[in-house]
């Protein structure tokens, strides 16, 4: 049977509930809060390739942030947000909105329009100057939720928060499978992260002991779907 039939047996769905709060896992990697239509992503690093180029002249072909935009685009067009919650870390340094091209600009001012955009600071932009739109914010509160960039060991329940680029790694009969993936013990949700060009830290990795010290499920996004994997079948790398 091929791996991702075995997958699809473990699957619990999609929807969860955190803190009283409906979410829903999407399959881009985007969260959805319905009884808010709000829409959250973590972690797009906008501008990485430039970045990389202007700092270390290592050229990465410079297409991430249309990518990335793109595929926020279709989440959008999709779910239709009054508000969108940008987790922390969306753009990869404090002077992406510098490097940004015109057309990657007028993107997100299209995606902006007629609805409520917030950027939450992270550790790569909390320096960032307003100019791209929206309001920006160290958290934001919805309900019983708490939306920050970092998660903090001992945070109450009700948590959301990105940073770290969850990834989940399931190995059967000499296959594996390594996908970005959602987290959660049903007290936090730590999300992956969205942009093209993030990678993942392993969720068997020490980083997430602290916060799931009772275990976890990791929520890893397949090919048009999300599939739930208990802690037991994720491997290591």
């Amino acid at each position: 049977m091929a791996l991702a039939k075995r997958l699809e047996k473990t699957v619990k769905g999609t929807d969860l509930s955190l803190a009283g709060e409906a979410l829903s896992l999407d399959r881009s990697g985007a969260l959805w809060l319905p009884e808010h239509r709000t829409l959250v992503v973590s972690d797009l690093h906008l501008e990485k390739g430039s970045a990389y180029a202007a700092r270390s002249g290592q050229f990465l072909p410079p297409f991430d942030t249309r990518e990335t935009l793109s595929c926020l685009h279709e989440a959008i067009q999709r779910l239709d947000p009054a508000c969108v919650v940008a987790l922390g870390d969306s753009f990869h340094d404090a002077r992406g909105p510098e490097r940004m091209e015109p057309g990657d600009r007028a993107m997100i001012a299209a995606l902006q329009e007629g609805r409520d955009w917030v950027w939450i600071a992270g550790n790569h932009d909390a320096a960032v100057s307003e100019g791209v739109g929206g309001r920006y914010c160290e958290t934001l509160t919805l309900g019983g939720l708490t939306l920050r960039h970092e998660p903090l060991v001992g945070a109450g329940d009700g948590e959301i928060a990105g940073h770290l680029h969850p990834c989940g790694k399931v190995s059967m009969r000499g296959r594996s499978v390594r996908r970005r993936c959602f987290v959660s013990d049903g007290r936090r949700l730590v999300m992956p992260a969205f942009g093209a060009y993030t990678g993942g830290l392993n969720v068997r990795d020490v980083a997430f002991e602290p916060l799931f010290a009772n275990g976890f499920t990791a929520y890893l996004l397949g090919d048009g779907r999300v599939f739930a994997i208990g802690r037991s079948m994720l491997g290591r790398d």
